[in-house]
């Protein structure tokens, strides 16, 4: 029985950073397939491991080598989550370096014999890199519902208890490290413009001081206005508790894929706002509120601070998109997805 099980080998070392979205879309997939693949797949996560599917979640030197090992591999899968340009407001890399880590990161795609993006938007921009469209496959990122859902009112508060946060308090999280890229120099100048609403940052420096302006963020961090609360990397249970004391969900990110804080905070019950990028007009269109700017967000927040009935509106657009993005309609995908790869790969 075991022979007509496809073997897969997931390689990632996504789960020794805390506080990125990779390890987030990592666990999840692994433990759908876990619970609910187990007759159709076996999954193994060992380095040089025979597999009929080897995926490759994260890009290690490591595992870059094990991708000339076809007969061990098998059908080599790439998981992009980051393109070159994206690192830029992410790491500190010195001038003389970028073009080497964009070569490696392309050269990285290219070994692969299929990639799946978790935005369609992004099909276009690997192929600028050089990447032939046809071995590029969108499938979306998803949260399991049962672990990312609202906590009870008693819950709610004992968070913002512990946070110095008033039970009635107008709240707006954002969730991330703490980076350039994910627009925290907006968020706190949105508290600063803002005094009466309670700002939370949920995230650190995951990549410690190699974080682009790690210094400028630190003293950020240990001195922002009084308005704005930085509890740190939060772990996941506590995460989900953030999610739901809050009124509303900002992203100010001005470069992303598909974020995972996105799906978890939707289906916990949070309203979202979001920097007006393209990319999630393809993926969410007509479940979050747009800001382009500082100046319209603190517009779209405080059109909503005075007008509670519109929150509860933008909730329940909100719960569209975990319902969209459910275990149950990616399983099937993801199943799909790995015996087509397996039959390609004898």
């Amino acid at each position: 029985m075991n022979a007509k099980k496809i073997v897969v080998n997931m390689l990632s070392s996504s789960e020794k950073v805390k506080g990125q979205g990779v390890s987030g879309a990592y666990r999840e997939l692994m433990c759908l397939l876990r619970e609910k693949a187990q007759d159709q797949l076996i999954i193994k996560e060992k380095i040089f491991e025979k597999a009929d599917v080897t995926h490759y979640h994260t890009i290690d030197p490591l595992f870059y080598l094990t991708t000339f090992f076809k007969k061990k591999t098998g059908r080599r899968v790439g998981y992009v989550h980051f393109l070159p340009n994206t690192l830029q407001g992410s790491l500190k890399i010195p001038p003389f370096l970028r073009g080497l880590v964009s070569w490696y990161v392309t050269s990285f795609y290219n070994r692969m014999d299929q990639l799946v993006v978790v935005n369609p938007s992004f099909i276009d921009d690997l192929v600028d890199h050089g990447i032939k469209r046809e071995k590029i496959m969108y499938i979306p990122n998803f949260v399991n519902n049962d672990k990312w859902s609202p906590v009870s009112e008693e819950e709610k508060m004992a968070v913002r208890k512990q946070y110095g946060i008033a039970p009635d308090a107008f709240v707006v999280l954002g969730a991330g490290q703490v980076q350039k890229r994910k627009g925290v120099d907006d968020f706190a100048a949105l508290a600063k413009k803002m005094p009466d609403v309670t700002f939370v940052w949920a995230g650190g420096f995951s990549f410690g001081a190699m974080t682009d302006g790690h210094e400028r963020y630190k003293r950020l961090m240990e001195n922002p206005p009084a308005n704005l609360i930085f509890p740190g990397i939060v772990e996941a249970e506590e995460m989900r508790a953030f999610y739901s004391m809050t009124d509303i969900f900002l992203l100010p990110s001005y470069n992303e894929l598909f974020p995972m804080t996105i799906l978890e905070a939707a289906s916990c019950g949070a309203a979202i706002v979001l920097r007006d990028l393209s990319l999630y007009q393809v993926i969410l269109e007509g479940k979050y509120l747009p800001a382009k700017d500082v100046h319209e967000m603190e517009m779209v927040l405080a059109d909503l601070a005075a007008h509670p009935e519109k929150v509860v509106d933008l909730r329940q657009k909100a719960g569209q998109i975990s319902q969209e993005y459910s275990p149950e309609a990616l399983l099937t995908i993801w199943l799909d997805f790995y015996k087509k790869q397996a039959a390609l790969a004898r």
